[in-house]
């Protein structure tokens, strides 16, 4: 079997199990509500109804959040990027620049040595870590002043193409493999904003993560056999971090997410690269392990990422994890926080909940799979005082949605009996996630990726497209049988520690088709404290659009507008800014899919130069609130 020949599941899913579909639920209980197929305005409205909290924020918000001039459909195509007019926009560590200002500088393509030690490719999520406070609160009796133009930004790097790094689809040493490798992982940068230009700087904790680097795991799943290979090789490397998240007590959250996309068994040509057979086991086939992978085929000069290779049995175990990073400690170990489960990771939402327990809200973005959330055993501040990681110590839920506009929490626990008749111990519950949220029943999502908290409480989350849905499931929510354009979901989650909670849709992006602020398959998520809805899209957009960055806000998500668009090929995603809010950091991952022909962004086109992965620097031309 050839490359070109790789057999598509008919689904395009992994998730065999028959739980009830989320659109069936939509569904039943859209209906009963009388919704109208495309009233945005209605499903809006109802839910501020049901929810006092919601119509009192509308009445303190008003409708002055938005106030920029969007960029209208014609100009949001071609091989360049584009910006509201009453903004600017800079371009920030494109990939290959290097790590700190003395490092190697940018050469195509790039050798192993040199990739280590420079800005990785495919720019995701990221957070800005703000530098110490300019003034302190105890020299002003308790008032601080953030500092807003020095910090470190920690970036992921989720993934780049052979073509796009090494100029050819398959590599041809151990070489080419290790300059893929550190092409991924993760970049924490020292930047600081000088003569109203952000840029690089030197700091001892810049550093890059790739997939060679030191990391270690903590939680049930720590030393277990899950993790463990016959040959004993230690844990190394994170890879295709996606979206992320960060701590209270300053740390980066970098999701794993397609991690099994860089294992495989066979050659370009589907000869099987080592002398043994391999057929994947009920887990590997779970979490979507084929032959080939995503065409990387590190698996045929690293041994670490063949399936086939008796000695490395339960390397792929290692990946699929959130990991803790300290941005401002250069000599830590990044760890894999376990006892969050090990699942197709797109973002880690911080929260405190009852009793000051760490919560985080978590997706799994694979059509037809899952919302998760973890709850700490404790109050976060404490555990910490004990010595007690407050991710380490706590409950795994996954998501069940009821007609009635209500939901549940099921534990992911060897409490419950279905559970404890399959896994021997949490350590393997864990490790399998998807296997454990598939007995209890959560319910099948339409790719859930990132989430974001509004200034109302309630938890959004984009859910991208479900391209697989049957002609038949056709619902007031989603219209459209397959659904290309996917919506956000939001739910009220009350104390946040509790089993039950209430949802409804926010946004549809199949009613913005024949408006001026047309999008789909929305993606990136972030959610300001004023209200304001940042979304950023991933896939193909109607009218030619290239993929874009847009506003709405919490009260009125008909009020969209077009802030960014990219250059033709890319997708729009990672979003953080500094405590102002008056810069805005957002990325531009595989400019012109990494073909010059279509694009060479960040450089002005001309057909020829590499495209280069970038971050976009923000700002409002008079200075004001990114957004507004």
């Amino acid at each position: 079997m050839k490359l070109d020949d790789i057999p598509r599941d008919e689904t395009g899913s992994s998730n065999r199990s028959d739980n009830r579909p989320f659109h069936d639920v939509l569904n039943t209980h859209l209906s009963r509500r009388t919704v109208l197929t495309g009233s945005l305005a209605v499903a809006g409205s109802t839910f501020m109804a049901a929810n006092p909290a919601m119509a009192q924020l509308g009445g303190l918000l008003g409708g002055g959040l938005i106030n920029f001039t969007p960029i209208a459909i014609a100009d949001g195509s071609g091989p360049n990027a584009n910006v509201s007019s009453d903004y600017q926009f800079q371009v920030l560590i494109p990939w290959g620049d290097p790590l700190e200002p003395s490092g190697p500088a940018f050469k195509f393509p790039p050798n192993a040595d040199d990739q280590a030690l420079q800005i990785g490719g495919g720019h995701d999520g990221m957070t800005f870590f703000p530098a110490p406070p300019l003034v302190s609160n105890e020299v002003l009796n308790g008032l601080s002043i953030p500092n807003n133009s020095k910090g470190m930004l920690a970036i992921n790097h989720e993934f780049i193409t052979n073509f796009a790094l090494l100029g050819k689809d398959v590599p041809e040493n151990i070489q080419e493999v290790r300059t893929s490798q550190h092409a991924h992982g993760v970049a924490v940068v020292a930047i600081e904003r000088i003569g109203g230009v952000w840029q690089q700087v030197e700091s001892p904790n810049a550093r890059r993560i790739h997939v060679n680097s030191p990391v270690r795991f903590s939680g049930p799943v720590a030393g277990s056999e899950y993790i463990q290979t016959p040959n004993g090789n230690v844990p190394l490397g994170t890879v295709n971090n996606c979206a992320n998240g960060e701590t209270p007590w300053g740390t980066y959250l970098t999701c794993e997410e397609n991690f099994n996309g860089y294992f495989g068994t066979a050659d370009e040509n589907g000869n099987p690269v080592l002398d043994t057979t391999w057929e994947p086991t009920e887990a590997q086939q779970r979490y979507g392990f084929s032959e080939f992978g995503f065409a990387y085929f590190w698996h045929k000069y690293d041994r670490r990422f063949n399936l086939a290779d008796p000695d490395y049995r339960n390397e792929e175990n290692r990946f699929g994890w959130i990991v803790e990073i300290d941005p401002h400690d250069g000599t830590q170990v990044p760890v894999k926080r376990t006892a969050l489960g090990r699942f197709k990771h797109e973002g880690a939402t911080f929260a405190s909940g009852d009793g000051n327990r760490a919560v985080v809200y978590m997706g799994d973005d694979e059509r037809f799979d899952y919302i998760y959330k973890y709850v700490s055993s404790d109050d976060w501040e404490v555990m910490r005082a004990n010595g007690i990681s407050p991710l380490d110590e706590g409950t795994l839920y996954v998501a069940r949605f009821n007609d009635d506009g209500t939901g549940e929490w099921l534990p992911l626990t060897m409490d419950v009996p279905a559970l404890a008749a399959r896994f021997d111990n949490q350590a393997e519950l864990l490790t399998f996630t998807r296997i454990a949220a598939d007995i209890v029943g959560a319910t099948p999502m339409d790719r859930p990726e990132w989430s974001s908290i509004g200034p109302d409480g309630q938890v959004y989350f984009t859910l991208t497209n479900n391209t697989r849905r049957e002609p038949g499931q056709e619902n007031a929510a989603n219209p459209l049988a397959p659904n290309p354009d996917g919506h956000i979901i939001r739910f009220d989650d009350g104390n946040r520690t509790g089993t039950s909670f209430s949802w409804d849709i926010f946004l549809f992006a199949a009613d913005t088709r024949d408006t001026d602020h047309v999008f789909t398959d929305p993606d990136g998520l972030f959610i300001d404290k004023d209200g304001r809805v940042f979304i950023e899209t991933d896939g193909g957009q109607p009218n030619d659009l290239n993929n874009q960055l847009l506003v709405t806000d919490v009260n009125n998500p008909g009020n969209i507008r077009r802030l960014f668009t990219g250059p033709a090929g890319c997708e729009i995603t990672g979003f953080c800014m500094p405590p102002d809010r008056r810069t805005a950091f957002i990325n531009v991952q595989h400019p012109g899919d990494g073909d010059p022909t279509v694009s060479n962004f960040p450089a002005p086109f001309d057909g020829v130069t590499q495209p280069r992965d970038a971050t976009i620097v923000l700002t409002r031309k008079n200075g004001g609130i990114i957004g507004s």
